[in-house]
C-alpha cells in the first residue's frame, strides 16, 4: 500500500508513519485524483462507514456524498487542481454502507506529486453523535429563550417545532393538552401531510390517549401497534403511521398532555436515541407551555424560570449585562467551578475568566448577539486555581425588569487537550515527511560531491595547493552530510543496527563523557536503577540521543546548574494512556533528563522538536538536537515527553518498549587495511546519472568490470545480452518503473544473480528485510566512500554465490 501512496500521490510514507498516521488514527483517510477518484483509503473507513478499502478504490468520492453537498465537493475539487497546496477544512456529510447518512468534519490539502500530477489528501472525522449532542442542548437551551421572548402560546409551539427539527423528523408533529374538567384533547399545533386540525375530542384509546394514561413516552411501530390493537390497549384514529413516537408531557404536578412525531412511510425513522431525547425535553417543553397557558404563570416567570435553570445538568448562570455581577447559578455550575452560590453572588464574571481574557475584556463584554444568541469558546478558572476551557452558549433576556444574560457552559478541556495533541502529531508527521525528503536529495547531491573529491585526493600529491582545497570541500561536504543524518534522524528513515542494550550501562558510560562537555559549573546526577530492563534500539544513537539532551540542558543553564540522567522501570496502565492516547500500555524502560535551567513557556515547548527551530543566537546551533532525539525515540518505538516551567527548569522523559531478552554483543569493528580489488563482473543500476558516474568510477578503480544501466528495465536488458557471468547486482532501492527489490528477484530468475548491494539516500520500506540469513545481500546509505564500496563488494563475493530457491522474497 506504501508503494501505492508513492507511485500514485507523489509521498513517501515509511512503515512506522503508515503505523502512526494510518493505523492509531480514529479519522479515515482518503487520497484522491484531481478528479475525485479514490486512490488510497486507510482501514479505519470500514470502522466509521462500514466499506472495506476495496469497496471504495477506483470510485470517485462523490458517491459517498450527500446530493446537498456534492457541488460544494466539485467546486473544491477544482479548486485543488487549479492551485496545489491548497487547503479546506469543513462539513459534510457521508452515506454509510448500510444506506444512513453522517456528518464529518472533513479537513484536505492538495500536492503536486513528483510526476506533476495533482493528489488531494482528505481526513474524515465522524462528528454526527457530537453533532447530535450539540444540537439536543440547542434545543434546550432554544426553549427556554422561546420561553422567554415570546409572548403567546402560539408562537412558542411553532419555535419549539423549529427546534425539534434540528435533531429528528418532525414534519408531522402535534401537540395535545389536555383539559381536566372536561377530560378532553385539544390541538394547539397540529402540521401532518394528509390529517387537518382535529377538534377537541374525548381521550379515548387512541396512542396519543395510551402514552398520556400510562405516563410513559412510547415508539409505536406498526408491529407494536397492532400488537397494542389486539390486547384491546389503542385503535386507530386519523391516518395511519409505520413510525410513531409519543412522550408525555409533564410538569413536576401533572401530566398536561402529549407531544407526537410521526412518519407515513419509513418505519425505521426514529430509534431509542431519539424516544430518550424526545422525552428529556418533554418536561422542559411542558413547563415552557404551562407558562404560557396562563396568566398568573407568565406575572410568576420568575419561579418558573428558577425550575428550568436549576435542573439543567450543565453550569447555568444569569448575570447583569451591566456590571457583569452574578445573579443567579445552578447547582452544576457550583460543583463545576467550587464556589458556593453565595460566593458566585458576590463575583463578578471577570473572577472566573482567566487573565489573558480579561485583557481582552472589550472584546468580550461587547459581543454581538443576534436572535439566536452566541456562542463561543472561553478560559475559565475555578476556586482552586485551575484553568478550564468551556463551551458556552448565552442568550440575552429580561429579568426582574433588568437586561441579563443567561450562560449554558460545557467542560471540553480535555477534549481539546486531545485535539491539539492530535493536531501537533499531525504536524510533526508532515514536517518529518518533508525533512526526510529533503535529506534524501541531498544525500544523492552529497554522494556525487564526496565521491568526486575522493577520486581527486587519490589523484593529486598532497602537496598541491589544490589537493588542499579539495580537502576543505570534502571537510564541508561530512559537515552537511551529519546535518542530513539528523535530519533523517527526525523523520524516522535512517538506518538503524537495533540490538539489545542495558540503557543504564550507556546511561553510566556516558556519565564518565559528559562532564567535559557541560562544563565544571554543571552539577551532574547519574541515577540506574540496579534491576534496569532491556530495549532494542541502535547504541550509538542512544549515545547521540544522550548527548544531544544535555547539550540543550548546558545550554539552559548558561551560569551552572545541576543535570540529573536518570533511568527506571515503567509500566504504563490505562489510567496514563487515557491522559496519552497515542501511547500503548505496557512495560517501559524510562529515561529522564532533568536540568535547573531557565525552563520553556508553552510557544516554545509546542515547536521545540521540529527541525531548525532553535531560541539560541544565530550560528550558535543548528536547530536540529531536539528534532534528533525526537526522530532516534519515534524510531525505537518510543515516545517522549516535556515538562517545562520559565523559571524552574525543564524534564523530558523518554518511554522505551522494554524486552525480555539477554543483552546482544555488538561484533566487532574490521581493521583498516588495503583496499581490496578484484576482477569480477558487476551490473551497476542507478537513475541518477552523477552517482552512477562515480559508482562507477569506484568500482573500476578496484579493477572490476562494470555494466552499467540507467534503470532496471536497461539492467535486465543488458544482464540478457552480456554472454559472460555476472558476480554481483548493485542498485539503488528506488527507481521509475521498477525497484530495486524487484530488479533483484527478476535477475535471480534470469541470470542466477543472487548477491546484491542495494544503495539508498534513506531506509527504504522493505529496507529492513534486505539481508538473508546467508549474508548475499548488503545496504549502503549515501554518501558512501569507495573504501566502503569496494570493501562491501569484496566481503559479498567471498560469500558462497546463494541457490536460486534460498532467496527471500524481497518486494516492499
Amino acid at each position: 500500500m506504501s508503494q501505492r501512496i508513492q507511485a500514485e500521490a507523489g509521498w513517501r510514507l515509511g512503515p512506522s508513519e503508515l503505523h502512526a498516521l494510518l493505523e492509531y488514527t480514529q479519522d479515515f483517510v482518503l487520497v484522491l485524483g484531481k478528479s475525485g477518484t479514490i486512490q488510497y483509503v486507510n482501514a479505519a473507513v470500514q470502522r466509521v462507514l462500514g466499506y472495506t478499502p476495496d469497496d471504495l478504490l477506483g470510485e470517485n468520492v462523490e458517491r459517498l456524498f450527500h446530493p446537498h453537498d456534492t457541488e460544494s465537493l466539485r467546486r473544491e475539487l477544482r479548486g485543488f487542481t487549479a492551485k496545489p497546496d491548497t487547503a479546506i477544512a469543513g462539513r459534510c456529510r457521508l452515506r454509510s454502507k448500510d444506506g444512513s447518512w453522517r456528518k464529518f468534519e472533513a479537513a484536505g490539502r492538495s500536492y503536486l506529486s513528483e510526476s506533476g500530477e495533482v493528489a488531494i489528501a482528505c481526513s474524515y472525522r465522524d462528528v454526527t453523535e457530537l453533532s447530535r449532542m450539540e444540537a439536543e442542548r440547542r434545543v434546550i437551551s432554544e426553549v427556554i429563550h422561546a420561553l422567554n421572548q415570546t409572548s403567546n402560546l402560539d408562537e412558542l409551539l411553532e419555535r419549539i417545532h423549529q427546534a425539534l427539527k434540528k435533531v429528528l423528523y418532525a414534519e408531522n408533529c402535534f401537540i395535545a393538552l389536555h383539559g381536566p374538567e372536561a377530560g378532553t384533547f385539544h390541538f394547539p399545533f397540529f402540521v401532518d401531510q394528509f390529517d387537518t386540525v382535529p377538534a377537541p375530542q374525548k381521550v379515548g384509546r387512541s396512542c396519543t390517549a395510551y402514552v398520556f394514561r400510562t405516563g410513559r413516552a412510547m415508539l409505536i411501530p406498526q408491529k407494536e401497534f397492532d400488537a397494542l390493537v389486539e390486547r384491546g390497549n389503542v385503535e386507530l384514529v386519523g391516518s395511519p403511521s409505520p413510525a410513531w413516537l409519543g412522550v408525555p408531557l409533564k410538569t413536576p404536578t401533572a401530566t398536561i398532555g402529549v407531544l407526537v412525531v410521526q412518519h407515513y412511510e419509513n418505519e425505521n425513522v426514529y430509534d431509542r436515541r431519539d424516544l430518550e431525547f424526545l422525552d428529556s425535553v418533554g418536561g422542559t417543553i411542558a413547563l415552557a407551555i404551562e407558562r404560557r397557558r396562563s396568566e398568573d404563570a407568565l406575572r410568576k416567570s420568575e419561579s418558573m424560570f428558577r425550575l428550568l435553570f436549576a435542573h439543567n445538568p450543565l453550569p447555568t448562570w444569569v448575570f447583569d449585562k451591566e456590571s457583569h455581577r452574578f445573579i443567579e447559578v445552578n447547582e452544576a455550575a457550583v460543583t463545576q467551578y467550587g464556589y458556593s452560590a453565595e460566593e458566585f453572588r458576590n463575583m463578578t464574571i471577570r473572577d472566573i475568566r482567566s487573565e489573558e481574557e480579561i485583557e481582552q475584556s472589550d472584546e468580550f463584554w461587547n459581543e454581538n448577539f443576534d436572535a439566536s444568541g452566541h456562542s463561543g469558546h472561553r478560559k475559565h478558572r475555578k476556586k482552586n486555581g485551575q484553568l478550564i476551557e468551556v463551551e458556552i452558549v448565552a442568550h440575552e433576556l429580561e429579568y426582574g425588569g433588568r437586561p441579563v444574560r443567561l450562560v449554558v457552559a460545557r467542560d471540553i478541556t480535555e477534549r481539546a487537550w486531545l485535539e491539539q495533541q492530535l493536531r501537533q502529531a499531525q504536524k510533526m508527521e508532515a514536517v518529518g515527511r518533508l525533512a526526510g525528503g529533503v535529506a534524501h536529495d541531498f544525500n544523492n547531491l552529497l554522494m556525487v560531491i564526496k565521491g568526486h573529491t575522493e577520486l581527486l585526493l587519490g589523484s593529486l600529491p598532497a602537496s598541491q595547493q589544490t589537493h588542499r582545497k579539495i580537502e576543505q570541500i570534502d571537510r564541508a561536504a561530512d559537515r552537511a552530510t551529519t546535518l542530513t543524518r539528523q535530519l533523517l534522524a527526525f523523520s524516522r528513515m535512517q538506518v538503524l543496527q537495533p540490538r539489545v542494550l542495558d540503557l543504564g550501562g550507556i546511561v553510566e558510560e556516558m556519565g564518565v563523557l559528559l562532564p567535559r562537555l557541560i562544563g565544571e559549573d554543571i552539577e551532574l546526577s547519574i541515577r540506574t536503577q540496579r534491576d534496569l530492563g532491556k530495549i532494542r534500539a541502535d547504541a550509538s544513537h542512544m549515545e547521540q540521543m544522550i548527548m544531544n539532551l544535555a547539550v540543550n540542558a548546558r545550554d539552559a543553564m548558561p551560569a551552572g546548574g545541576r543535570l540529573t540522567i536518570e533511568t527506571a522501570n515503567a509500566e504504563l496502565d490505562a489510567s496514563y494512556i487515557t491522559k496519552h492516547p497515542l501511547v500503548n500500555s505496557g512495560p517501559y524502560v524510562l529515561l529522564a533528563v532533568t536540568d535547573t535551567g531557565a525552563g520553556m513557556d508553552e510557544t516554545t515547548k509546542a515547536h521545540i522538536f521540529e527541525p531548525f527551530f532553535t531560541t539560541k543566537e544565530r550560528g550558535k546551533g543548528t536547530g536540529l538536537g531536539l528534532a534528533t532525539v525526537y526522530g532516534v525515540v519515534k524510531q525505537s518505538g518510543g515516545f517522549i515527553w516535556v515538562y517545562s516551567e520559565v523559571g524552574r527548569g525543564t524534564t523530558f522523559k523518554i518511554y522505551l518498549p522494554r524486552v525480555d531478552r539477554p543483552v546482544e554483543s555488538c561484533g566487532t569493528v574490521p581493521a583498516v587495511g588495503e583496499v581490496p580489488r578484484g576482477t569480477e563482473t558487476l551490473l551497476l543500476s542507478e537513475d541518477e546519472q552523477d552517482v552512477r558516474e562515480v559508482t562507477r568510477e569506484f568500482l573500476e578503480s578496484g579493477g572490476y568490470t562494470v555494466i552499467e544501466a540507467r534503470d532496471g528495465m536497461e539492467a535486465l536488458r543488458l544482464a540478457e545480452q552480456h554472454a559472460g557471468e555476472i558476480d554481483l547486482l548493485i542498485t539503488d532501492m528506488v527507481m521509475p518503473g521498477m525497484t530495486g527489490q524487484q530488479l533483484a528477484s527478476r535477475l535471480r530468475d534470469l541470470r542466477s544473480i543472487g548477491r546484491v548491494i542495494y544503495i539508498s539516500g534513506y531506509t527504504e520500506p522493505g529496507a529492513g528485510r534486505i539481508s538473508g540469513n546467508d549474508g548475499s545481500s548488503k545496504l549502503l546509505t549515501k554518501p558512501f566512500s569507495r573504501l566502503i564500496l569496494l570493501r562491501t563488494v569484496r566481503d559479498l563475493l567471498s560469500v558462497e554465490k546463494p541457490a536460486a530457491d534460498s532467496n527471500q522474497s524481497l518486494d516492499a
